[in-house]
């Protein structure tokens, strides 16, 4: 039986009219039965499958034009730059600001992406958690959890209920600013700058930052008090009413 030999030239003539095409078509159109060499052929010139149709598609590397999200399609069938769906989930969860809901990622990506996310969280890789009713996908790692856990409680205020004025007047890069610098501090440090925060506002503060923290509305007035009250230490610590060392008397002999 006479071997058949593709020339990587041909395939790329092929992909360069075509974009994409299935593996059953290109053996139609190379005439072979055989599928390593289909795969031994793309494999030199560098390919990808697609995300949607259940990776039945392929194309080459430079064909691929991906826009700014790393994903590209041609006829509605779906590529990106991190490969499989599996892969492409994980990515746009760990990289996202505010961490993604199912619905927003197959807004994106514009396939069903549920099983992906619930393999996902089986083996650790990310991290879910109910914001507003929803299920949520964020990052497992640790400080990047929490800065997406903050911006999407801001995103939460500004579609469901609407920031207060004062709040919503600030732009969006000082709020960013804000939750950062907040997510960097500790429990009491949290507090304290909270309170201080609110302090700024005036009237209403207490419960705009809260709001804006996503921290409990009595924690805020706590650290307000404690803050404008004179009774924080140097190095963070809270002085108590009546607390310190208890002076000593001279005892008279």
């Amino acid at each position: 039986m006479r071997k058949i030999i593709i020339s990587p030239n041909e395939i790329i003539s092929y992909f360069d009219k075509e974009k994409i095409s299935t593996i059953n078509q290109l053996k139609k159109t190379f005439m072979t039965s055989s599928t390593m060499t289909i795969f031994r052929r793309l494999k030199s010139l560098g390919y990808l499958t697609s995300y949607s149709h259940r990776g039945k598609y392929y194309t080459l590397m430079n064909i691929a034009a991906f826009n700014k999200q790393g994903i590209w399609s041609y006829r509605s069938v779906w590529f990106s730059a991190q490969g499989n769906l599996c892969n492409t989930v994980k990515h746009f969860v760990t990289q996202s600001e505010a961490g993604w809901s199912s619905q927003e990622l197959e807004n994106i990506l514009h396939v069903e992406v549920k099983r992906p996310l619930l393999r996902l969280c089986i083996s650790k890789d990310i991290y879910r958690e109910k914001s507003a009713g929803v299920y949520v996908y964020y990052s497992t790692l640790p400080d990047v959890q929490r800065m997406q856990l903050l911006m999407r409680r801001e995103k939460n205020a500004e579609v469901t209920i609407g920031l207060p004025a004062q709040v919503e007047a600030l732009s969006h890069e000082l709020k960013a600013a804000i939750i950062l610098f907040f997510s960097l501090l500790d429990e009491q440090q949290r507090r304290l700058y909270a309170g201080l925060e609110a302090h700024k506002m005036g009237h209403g503060g207490d419960r705009q930052i809260s709001e804006l923290l996503g921290m409990d509305v009595h924690t805020v007035a706590k650290g307000r008090r404690e803050l404008f009250g004179g009774d924080v230490l140097r190095g963070g610590s809270i002085r108590k009413n009546g607390g310190g060392r208890k002076r000593t008397e001279k005892k008279s002999h």
